[in-house]
């Protein structure tokens, strides 16, 4: 027979009792907690209160002692317990800590959570636990490159004080190519993005040329000026350094950022440039290409039309990224830089250590 407990709730208690059961914001084992012992109160049968709940028999006997003994606030919280499994001692977390830092004694380049398991005779996932509590990811690399330039802080002044503070009456450009763009066919239909499933392209492709975009990155307006040809000297450098100057308004001086590429430093370059007394070269340092803004342009422009296009020829490759710059220059959103050099040196700083 089933069993009738006797539950005394008093009236603040039960005024408790029905705010927390109503509550829906609260967890719903507190809810049905609370539950449990209103049906308790009225004299039920345990049976009746279980059916009644949805719960079993031994949970209303246990949260009725629980509110004998503690009250009403015994039943928002649950009680302690010891593990099942005891705690790593700290120096094998210690020990897990170090050898992740460090090399492993065999041909990899790196600790595994399988081999450090083994090693140190705890289970992978105590492993990954271990590696989560200190953020460590030896699986994952980043690449970097310091520049070495001796006059890389006067360069990054120079550079980053034209994008923060341009001078009036002047036009700063950010001017760039990217070299050996390829026209890629893919040899199949890929199939398209559906539910659960990612769209699909081969693996395979077949070449049909490459082209050279030169893009000029207005840093005040975000336009670009663009264009595409066979080969990327300086005498194709020169012919777009025409095509800018011929978009650029008359009275304006020209402030323009290029990287260390020999061709920007071409004598018949240099030339063009004493021939133009409105254009000042800014060069970036050395493995600094990364301050060049135009960067970020060529970026998105390989991630949102060429990484996943399909070309069937070069003019085909051509006609979609004058579309591209079309679109672009249709709604274009100024270059906005906001990091200072101070903090640009104290974080190539950090890193280095």
């Amino acid at each position: 027979m089933a069993q009738t407990v006797c539950v005394i709730v008093s009236a603040s208690d039960r005024r408790r009792l029905e705010t927390i059961a109503a509550d829906r914001n609260r967890p719903g084992k507190t809810i049905e907690r609370a539950r449990v012992v209103l049906a308790s109160a009225d004299h039920r049968p345990v049976q009746h209160v279980a059916d009644d709940v949805g719960v079993s028999r031994p949970m209303v006997w246990r949260w009725q002692q629980r509110f004998a003994e503690e009250g009403v606030d015994g039943l928002l919280h649950d009680k302690t317990r010891p593990p099942g499994t005891p705690p790593i001692p700290s120096d094998v977390v210690a020990r897990v800590v170090a050898m992740t830092c460090g090399p492993p004694p065999h041909q990899a380049t790196h600790w595994t959570g399988r081999a450090m398991a083994k090693a140190t005779g705890i289970s992978l996932r105590s492993v990954q636990r271990i590696r989560e509590a200190h953020q460590l990811q030896p699986h994952r690399i980043r690449t970097f490159k310091r520049s070495r330039d001796h006059a890389f802080e006067a360069k990054l002044v120079d550079v980053v004080n034209l994008y923060v503070d341009p001078p009036t009456h002047a036009v700063v450009l950010s001017i760039d190519e990217k070299s050996q763009i390829q026209a890629l066919d893919r040899t199949q239909p890929g199939l398209p993005l559906k539910p659960g499933r990612c769209g699909t392209m081969t693996h395979d492709y077949v070449r049909h040329g490459t082209t050279t975009l030169f893009a000029a990155l207005n840093v005040l307006d975000g336009t670009v000026i663009g264009r595409c040809m066979q080969r990327h000297r300086h005498e194709e450098f020169i012919r777009f350094l025409n095509t800018v100057e011929r978009e650029i308004p008359v009275g304006k001086l020209v402030h323009a950022v290029v990287d260390n590429y020999a061709t920007h430093k071409h004598p018949k370059v240099k030339a063009w440039l004493e021939r133009h007394p409105r254009w000042s070269f800014h060069f970036t340092p050395t493995s600094g290409s990364w301050l060049n803004a135009v960067e970020t342009f060529y970026s998105a422009l390989t991630r949102k039309r060429l990484r996943r296009g399909s070309f069937h020829s070069l003019v085909d490759l051509q006609a979609a990224i004058k579309r591209y710059l079309a679109e672009h220059n249709a709604d274009p959103k100024p270059f906005v830089w906001t990091a200072t050099p101070a903090a640009i040196i104290a974080k190539l700083d950090a890193c280095s250590v």
